[in-house]
């Protein structure tokens, strides 16, 4: 995407949008959404937009895990770090991940097709150890099952 059609795209989002402090995370979601994820030359406009200072807009972004501010792959996968997981075999699964995409984690492949990300706990302790691909939760996983996952992921 180039710059001027990005700025484009940014300024058509900006004026959907009250000029008011309460719009600046549905602000924030709606960019992440067009881009992918924030890109840093977004930040001074939505503060002039909502009437903030930049650097607020920056800590609500890295307040909330769900705002990135670099591109990230088609197929975002988590890996749970959870005490269940990790007594049941979670340093395993993200081996096996690692070893599929050649990603450690916070990384995104070149071509942009995964990203991999550990987490504190996805909440599914009863099916650990446990792994999502996009918004799909995968249980019990075992390196067969991940492998076949993430092969299927186009």
């Amino acid at each position: 995407m180039t710059q001027d059609f990005q700025m484009s795209a940014l300024k058509s989002i900006l004026k959907r949008f009250e000029p008011s402090r309460k719009s600046l995370i549905p602000l924030l979601q709606e960019i992440q959404t067009e881009f992918g994820h924030i890109p840093p030359a977004a930040i001074r406009p939505v503060a002039q937009r909502v009437g903030v200072f930049p650097s607020e807009v920056s800590g609500v972004i890295s307040f909330y895990a769900q705002f990135y501010t670099t591109p990230r792959g088609r197929n975002v996968v988590r890996v749970c770090r959870g005490t269940a997981c990790h007594v049941r075999g979670a340093r395993t699964v993200l081996q096996t991940v690692e070893r599929f995409t050649g990603l450690k984690d916070g990384q995104t492949s070149e071509d942009m097709r995964f990203t991999l990300e550990t987490v504190a706990c996805l909440g599914a302790c009863a099916l650990s150890p446990v792994m999502i691909a996009n918004k799909t939760y995968y249980g019990k996983v075992n390196p067969g099952r991940i492998e076949a996952v993430l092969r299927n992921l186009k």
